[in-house]
């Protein structure tokens, strides 16, 4: 092993949002130590990720190839249906696409995200 994982960061342009978006969806917290007006952090459980600012950014156009999705997370989840109300009042908005277990979904940035889940 070379290295270990340190923080997976997501270009957008309002770091402050995002970050609390996910801080939500993930049940993380922000890192009062690793903020400021272009990079967030929040973290928990092992887990950290990164919000830097982007002004330019052209977000995803799931499922456009000419606009790939560049990075997606799975979130597992117990109900679907009730964590699919949660993440759209947060701010998220579904996609098309889906499988047998999972949903596709976009952040307030244009991200695609899943829920995976299991029947």
């Amino acid at each position: 092993m070379i290295g270990q994982l340190r923080t997976v960061v997501i270009d957008c342009p309002d770091p402050r949002a995002l970050a609390d978006f996910y801080a939500e969806l993930l049940g993380l917290s922000l890192d009062a130590d690793a903020s400021d007006d272009g990079w967030v952090v929040i973290s928990g459980s092992g887990h950290r990720l990164a919000f830097q600012k982007a002004l330019d950014l052209r977000p995803p156009a799931w499922p456009d190839p000419a606009r790939p999705q560049q990075f997606h997370l799975d979130v597992q989840v117990e109900d679907v249906e009730v964590a699919e109300k949660r993440v759209l009042a947060l701010g998220a908005r579904r996609l098309p696409g889906q499988g047998d277990d999972f949903r596709v979904y976009a952040d307030p940035a244009g991200h695609p995200f899943c829920l995976v889940f299991s029947d």
